[in-house]
C-alpha cells in the first residue's frame, strides 16, 4: 500500500522548489489526510509544523531547506518512500505555558523547545522562582532564565550553558542567563512533571518580556510553566539518526 504523503515547505525559494519537485513525484494530499507529514524547511519551520498539524496525530518526517536543521533529516528526492517506512519515530511533548502581562491579560501557548524571560531595559531582571508551589529562589538577578524541554535543550538553552538532555528523560532544564545574584548559579534539573513559575520583581523598573515558540509577551509579571503529556509531537528520522543520536553527537562537537 503507498503512503499518502503530505508535503509542507517555509516560504523560501529552496524550500517552495523542493516542495514542487517532491509534489510531481510523489504526488500530494491534505495533511488532514496523510499517513505522513513532510516538513521542508528549517527547525523553525519544523516547530511551526508541529504546532500546526498537533491534532492529526500524524508523524512529520522534516528534511532540511533551511540551515541548521537539528530536527530535519538530510534532503534527497529520491527513495523518499522507503526512507518514510525505514524511519524511526520520537516522540515528545511540549511546555505548556501560561504568561500574565502587567494589564493582567494571560496569554497561553504550547512550547516545543523552552519557555524563556528576558530582561528588556538597561537593568538585570529580578526574577523569584517558585516549584511545586514551595519558593526555591528568592531572588536571581540575571539577563534572563528558561525553561527548556530535552528536545530543546540544544537550541538557547546550550547557548546559555545549561545542560543537554538525553530525549527520553523525565527532567527539564531550568537555566540561569548571565546570572548576576548569585553570580555562579547556573540552573537546575527538574522532575519532568514540575510546575516552574516565575515572578518577576520590580517588574516597573525591571522591565521583562517572555518567549514560548510564536508567543511573545512583553511587560510580562508572571510566567508558568509544565510538560504537557496529553500532547504527543512524532518526528521522523533516518535510522542512526535520531534524536537521541543527535544529542549525543552535540555533545562531542
Amino acid at each position: 500500500m503507498s503512503l499518502k504523503i503530505a508535503f509542507l515547505a517555509s516560504e523560501t525559494e529552496v524550500a517552495q522548489t523542493a516542495r514542487r519537485t517532491l509534489v510531481g513525484r510523489y504526488g500530494d494530499v491534505a495533511p488532514e489526510r496523510a499517513d505522513v507529514i513532510v516538513a521542508l524547511g528549517g527547525d523553525g519551520f519544523m516547530l511551526r509544523t508541529l504546532h500546526a498539524t498537533q491534532d492529526h496525530s500524524v508523524p512529520v518526517y522534516g528534511m532540511n531547506r533551511g540551515t541548521v536543521g537539528f530536527l530535519m533529516n538530510d534532503y534527497s528526492e529520491d527513495n523518499l518512500i522507503e526512507r518514510l517506512r525505514m524511519a524511526e519515530e520520537e516522540v515528545i511533548n511540549p511546555l505548556s505555558v501560561r504568561a500574565t502581562d502587567r494589564s493582567g491579560k494571560t496569554h497561553h501557548a504550547l512550547a516545543i523547545n523552552e519557555v524563556s524571560l528576558l530582561r528588556a531595559g538597561p537593568q538585570a531582571a529580578k526574577l523569584r522562582i517558585t516549584v511545586d508551589g514551595r519558593l526555591r529562589m528568592a531572588e536571581l538577578a540575571c539577563d534572563g532564565a528558561l525553561l527548556a524541554t530535552p528536545a530543546g535543550s540544544t537550541a538557547y538553552n546550550y547557548s546559555a550553558h545549561g545542560p543537554i538532555l538525553p530525549i527520553g528523560s523525565d527532567v527539564l532544564a531550568l537555566t540561569a542567563i548571565a546570572a548576576f545574584r548569585p553570580r555562579r548559579w547556573r540552573g537546575a534539573l527538574l522532575p519532568k512533571t514540575a510546575l516552574v513559575r516565575f515572578d518577576v520583581l520590580e517588574a516597573n523598573k525591571r522591565p521583562v518580556v517572555s518567549d514560548a515558540d510564536a508567543l511573545h509577551v512583553a511587560d510580562v509579571i508572571r510566567v508558568e510553566a509544565w510538560s504537557e503529556p496529553s500532547i504527543r509531537h512524532r518526528l521522523l528520522f533516518d535510522p542512526g539518526h535520531g534524536l537521541e543520536e543527535r544529542l549525543i553527537s552535540e555533545q562531542f562537537a
